[in-house]
């Protein structure tokens, strides 16, 4: 189990890691060694309760695949595990941002000091904006 906060966790047979070629730094190695890791993860067969789960797939973006899972893809060391590190850093941070509960918002009124002001910032604006048309012609 991963540990993401300290009441939530995951299954680490939810998660997949794959090596590739990448298209970073490498020197000598980069056409050699399979150094960018591709962590794929399964939101599903994690444990995640059902609302971390729904907010993973929006904060994902991109990232979400059409199967459901989210893939990262880290290339940006020279080697195999820091680059493992930081897939396992980037998905444990979009978990930990999932698991924030969003605020709900309080619809409230504007106050009589704003409303008050916005019509007088209006007939200003009218004001300028008549000074600017082209005179009257009388005959």
């Amino acid at each position: 189990m991963i540990s993401i906060t300290a009441s939530l966790a995951i299954d680490e047979n939810a998660i997949v890691e794959t090596f590739v070629h990448a298209s970073g730094p490498g020197g000598q190695n980069v056409n050699k060694v399979a150094t960018a890791v591709q962590l794929r993860f399964d939101p599903t067969a994690s444990g995640l309760p059902r609302d971390i789960q729904i907010r993973l797939r929006t904060i994902a973006g991109r990232r979400m695949t059409q199967r459901g899972d989210v893939l990262i893809t880290a290339q940006r060391f020279r080697t195999q595990e820091r680059n493992r590190r930081a897939a396992l850093e980037t998905l444990i941070q979009l978990i930990q941002r999932a698991a924030d509960p969003p605020i709900v918002r309080i619809a409230t009124r504007p106050t009589a000091a704003s409303r008050r002001h916005r019509r007088h910032d209006k007939v200003r604006r009218a004001r300028i904006k008549h000074t600017r048309s082209a005179p009257v012609q009388e005959e």
